[in-house]
């Protein structure tokens, strides 16, 4: 049984609702400078989120929280991440040929390649630019793909954005409460070739593999590796990211599972290369990774 949803759940959810419904019927400069605003209204604010996208921004560039730098490029990673969910309410309106002709994409052979010849492909992304416009673009590519996503409060706000995905064409898996094994399901998709992209730099099961990421230690999620050690689906990282008004989509190169040591030594060695390919890209790219919640091991333990 859920919990009842609370009043700012239900005002989350009804925001949405609304967002979905209006956005893509108003003028998208107007809805864009609208969103950008909003964006900097909370970073002026500097309530929790900011203060904690700052601290890990501060990671990233190897500072402290206090530098100017880090300030300025938390407005421009509020501003980043508000274009996102702009660009998520009007996504079901935007033709399929304009989010194809728009994607800037690097490195996307090997994944046609593998996929041609019956290869399951795992891609394994941070929580970066726009992925629900990446998957769009997929799809559009001819390669509908299956996911997996947290389960957001309060219900209705879960299954809204999960219609959403699936419309757009995704498979979506609940990270929790799901009829079946999630990674039973995964590793049927990939052993039948079709690809699986997965949220990969934030673990929320408690039982993620333990990373160095810039520097200090974090936990990052089992799954992408423990697939590609399990199933031999190629697992390539993705980095996404905004260039000016369009997007961009990064495919590193196939990070290769040790053909030595134990199952969980294989695992833990592709998580690390996994963390150090996302480090590469949210360096190049620190104000489109949105990051808003407590990530390292070292800031979670003091709270419990």
């Amino acid at each position: 049984m859920t919990d009842k949803p609370s009043p700012q759940d239900r005002l989350v959810a009804a925001g949405f609702g609304a967002g979905w419904a209006v956005v893509p019927r108003l003028p998208e400069r107007l809805t864009a400078w609208a969103f950008r605003r909003a964006a900097d209204r909370l970073w002026r604010r500097r309530g929790r989120s900011v203060r904690q996208l700052e601290a890990n921004l501060a990671r990233v560039k190897d500072t402290s929280p206090d530098d100017p730098m880090i300030r300025e490029l938390s407005r421009e990673g509020m501003r980043s991440y508000f274009r996102y969910f702009h660009e998520v309410f009007r996504l079901p309106s935007i033709p399929a040929e304009q989010i194809l002709s728009r994607m800037k994409v690097v490195g996307d052979g090997p994944v046609y390649d593998n996929l041609a010849k019956g290869r399951g492909v795992i891609l394994a992304l941070p929580h970066m630019g726009n992925w629900d416009q990446a998957g769009a673009w997929f799809v559009a590519k001819g390669h509908p793909f299956t996911t997996v996503a947290e389960r957001l409060r309060p219900e209705s706000l879960f299954h809204r954005y999960t219609a959403f995905r699936e419309g757009l064409g995704m498979e979506v898996l609940p990270l929790t409460g799901g009829e079946s094994h999630i990674i039973g399901t995964l590793s049927q998709r990939l052993r039948a070739g079709r690809p699986v992209a997965l949220p990969a730099e934030r673990d929320l099961t408690a039982k993620g593999i333990e990373v160095r990421f810039f520097g200090s230690a974090t936990r990052m999620p089992a799954g992408p590796g423990l697939l590609a050690v399990h199933t031999g689906a190629a697992l390539i990282p993705v980095i996404l990211y905004f260039e000016g008004h369009d997007w961009g989509l990064h495919f590193h190169e196939e990070i290769v599972v040790p053909s030595e040591g134990t199952r969980k030594e294989k695992v833990a060695a592709v998580t690390q290369s996994l963390a150090t390919v996302f480090e590469k890209g949210i360096a190049e790219h620190p104000q489109d990774w949105h990051m808003l919640q407590r990530l390292w091991l070292e800031d979670l333990e003091p709270h419990g």
